[in-house]
């Protein structure tokens, strides 16, 4: 409890003001959770009817539900059906109905409450109003999304400003330029905004909860969420039976315009489903490229001599960490791999006059200018809210007052001076974090940040065009490398790999540890063996988590909760072999469906249409990269040990360098 006031009551009857039963006394509270905050109001008279409450819970999200006496319900449930299919609750923004059980943390109040007591997220809120000043004692309305109004809470004893001061911690407030009494919250523009566009609610709002706080979901913990997903999807009714996969796969596709995850009854995936892919090569790794390898590799005026060797190196083995300042620079692209020194050391030199000049510009805002660059406000915002919460137990960022946290808001803020049509969106902290942590330099952390950026930008646009895109590759690739784990899928309502948001918005950054997130960005910046690398890192995990979830018959909960749980667990060397072991699997496929082959980048003369028979007509070799297997006669750790030596060495000699 982090606010607690009595002496706040609310007015049962208005204009009443004499009649004593019309005034309510109660306790408000606002409460920290795990991963949310909520602000509770209950009488002090716990005696009262039970079956009476106004609720606006985490369970139920920003859809608000109502539960109320059959005289109120006559009253204002009069425009509402009565009869909504349990499953499609979801549908109407307010809801009416009683509800039968609560799932969340932030639920109904325990028995013996009054039909007043409410409580809700400071995620549901959307603006509070406030009396005029010296207008009798101090009252404040809250607004929740969608317009619902919670009754106004009338301070007896004290004013609201001590609660106005607490709120501002969580979440921020401005004056409305419409009505100073009102406070609007401002809520994160870009991520909100795109994972809204990513789950669009044309036909039926899916996942309204989800989209509610996209940040504390996506980069939270799933299993919060897990049963009231489940249940918008669901019927909560044991003896109705679920969708079938097919009409779920229609509700999906309706609500997520552009993210067509295929069933199996469609014809071109026959193609695939009958195309065998031989066993994955067994792949090893090498040690990290030593300061020594680096130095041998460069000329006397500091030009990389082998860009393509150094990068089969970095990809085979990553960096030792002291090479990674330097190495990272080339690999982002801050640095031309053809430079010389003398050239770098200009291109620092004009890089550093062009941060400052940028990072003045938001320096020098008076508060008065900030007060009408409503933007602005709302990135430093949100930006001093995430840099306070970013990889705070690494030595480079905890404690307070640390530089690195000085530096990184800089960085941030810095950066929206240099795209302000993006500015910052939750979760850009989290791939800048690990740069800065190398670079030890705000300068050449902000260059190579920008690249990254440059990489990552579709995933941070308010359409989210690049998430829907790759959520679509890489059902395409899954469906190729094992059809039988998609349709187990598919049949848990799980064919459209929401669980794979998180891993792809940040690049894995919240399922490594912040040392193996190092070594996998290195290795994904070569863009070695193939386009979307990333994509077989995904197919790597899920193929090794497949075995456990189908021989223990994960259903929907199951699957959410068991891939959100695998975070700090995964063998990032184990991973990358696999992944490399998927990749090679795939290139030496001679009946590659073109879809596929677009994906990775591959060409090949006898790629397979998608609506083709399958059948291999050409006979061309794959065309692959010469120094991919130049590269695997280093052997140091094996993705697995179960086969044969002269076996995999056979099937390395059988594939044609390009």
């Amino acid at each position: 409890v982090v606010y607690e006031q009595e002496g706040v009551f609310i007015h049962s009857s208005c204009g009443k003001n004499d009649d004593q039963d019309s005034l309510i006394a109660g306790i408000l509270r606002v409460i920290e959770k795990e991963n949310e905050v909520v602000v509770d109001w209950r009488p002090l008279d716990e005696t009262l009817d039970t079956s009476n409450i106004l609720c606006a819970g985490k369970d139920s999200s920003s859809v608000v539900e109502w539960t109320q006496t059959p005289k109120e319900k006559c009253s204002r449930g009069a425009d509402r059906p009565s009869s909504y299919e349990a499953e499609w609750d979801m549908v109407t923004t307010v809801s009416f109905k009683k509800k039968p059980h609560s799932n969340g943390d932030a639920t109904a109040h325990a028995n013996g409450e009054s039909k007043w007591s409410f409580l809700f997220s400071l995620t549901d809120l959307k603006s509070i109003r406030q009396n005029k000043k010296g207008m009798g004692w101090s009252y404040l309305v809250f607004c929740l999304k969608d317009d619902v109004k919670l009754p106004a809470l009338h301070f007896h004893r004290g004013d609201s400003k001590p609660l106005i001061k607490c709120l501002e911690k969580h979440v921020a407030l401005n004056e409305s330029p419409h009505d100073d009494r009102v406070l609007l919250v401002k809520t994160q523009k870009s991520l909100s905004q795109s994972f809204e566009n990513l789950f669009d609610e044309p036909s039926y709002g899916l996942l309204q909860k989800w989209k509610k706080d996209p940040y504390i979901v996506t980069m939270g913990k799933f299993s919060k969420v897990t049963n009231y997903i489940v249940g918008s999807l669901r019927s909560s009714d044991p003896s109705n039976q679920r969708r079938p996969p097919s009409e779920m796969a229609d509700f999906l596709n309706d609500t997520i315009p552009g993210l067509k995850i295929n069933q199996q009854e469609e014809p071109g995936f026959e193609v695939i489903t009958r195309i065998d892919l031989g066993k994955q090569p067994e792949v090893s790794r090498r040690e990290p490229v030593s300061a020594e390898e680096w130095a041998k590799n460069m000329d006397s005026e500091g030009r990389i001599l082998d860009v393509d060797y150094i990068k089969q190196l970095i990809f085979k083995g990553g960096l030792c960490h002291t090479l990674r300042k330097e190495a990272w620079k080339f690999l982002l692209g801050y640095f031309p791999w053809n430079s010389t020194k003398e050239e770098r050391a200009n291109l620092q030199k004009r890089k550093t006059d062009e941060y400052f000049r940028m990072k003045l510009q938001w320096k020098s805002v008076s508060e008065e200018q900030e007060k009408r660059n409503s933007r602005l406000r709302d990135y430093r915002s949100l930006i001093e809210k995430d840099v306070n919460r970013t990889d705070r137990t690494n030595k480079f960022y905890e404690g307070e007052d640390n530089p690195g946290l000085i530096l990184l808001h800089d960085i941030l803020m810095t950066y929206c001076m240099y795209d302000f049509d993006l500015g910052y969106v939750q979760g850009m902290s989290d791939l800048l974090s690990p740069v800065l942590y190398v670079m030890e330099n705000e300068v050449d952390a902000f260059w190579c940040f920008v690249s990254y950026m440059d990489q990552m930008h579709q995933n941070f646009e308010e359409q989210m065009q690049g998430m829907k895109t790759q959520l679509i590759q890489l059902s395409h690739l899954l469906r190729l490398l094992d059809s039988g784990f998609c349709s187990y899928l598919e049949s848990q309502d799980s064919g459209y790999l929401y669980f794979c948001f998180r891993w792809l918005l940040i690049r894995f950054k919240r399922e490594f540890s912040f040392q193996d997130i190092l070594r996998l960005w290195e290795v994904m910046w070569t863009e070695l063996p193939c386009q979307n690398f990333h994509l077989l890192l995904c197919c790597a995990i899920l193929e090794s988590e497949k075995q456990q979830i189908m021989d223990k018959h994960y259903g929907f909960n199951e699957i959410l909760k068991h891939i959100n749980e695998l975070s700090m667990k995964i063998d990032v060397e184990y991973i990358l072999c696999k992944a490399e072991a998927i990749s090679m699997q795939m290139m030496n496929c001679k009946e590659l469906p073109q879809t596929v082959s677009e994906i990775l980048g591959i060409e090949n003369s006898s790629v397979t249409p998608d609506s083709d028979t399958g059948e291999d007509e050409s006979g061309a070799e794959l065309s692959c990269p010469t120094s991919l297997y130049q590269s695997l006669s280093t052997p140091v750790v094996a993705a697995n040990g179960t086969r044969d030596g002269a076996q995999q060495a056979a099937e390395t000699q059988s594939l044609t360098p390009a």
